[in-house]
């Protein structure tokens, strides 16, 4: 299905709230990992980043390239439920990067 040029801002944003949201928390990093770490085969590359790596330099990457070129988007996104996964039991609060991803995935479902 073809996005609209208000899906693709409304993404956009949503891209940048993620962004702000993880500097906001200190969980944005200044220097991306070692190529040979993004090369896992695994989900959100689990055995070799943690999550907040991962969505930043997987998924923000990715989907702004996808944004920028005017790329078909993915039709389906559910990663808020991977971001509890992650913030269960740790001490920082993750509700604000929940509250995003989950803004993130109902902006993606709504292509289907």
């Amino acid at each position: 299905m073809t996005e609209s040029p208000n899906q693709i801002g409304s993404v956009a944003d949503s891209l940048l709230q993620i962004e702000l949201t993880l500097r906001e928390l200190n969980l944005w990093e200044n220097e991306p990992p070692a190529p040979e770490l993004l090369q896992s085969s695994q989900p959100f590359c689990l055995d070799t980043l943690s999550f907040t790596q991962w969505l930043q330099f997987v998924f923000v990457a990715r989907m702004s390239v996808l944004v920028e070129n005017g790329s078909p988007l993915p039709e389906v996104s559910g990663m808020a439920p991977m971001a509890e996964e992650h913030f269960r039991g740790r001490p920082e609060s993750g509700s604000a990067v929940i509250r995003a991803l989950e803004e993130m995935d109902r902006l993606l479902s709504r292509n289907t």
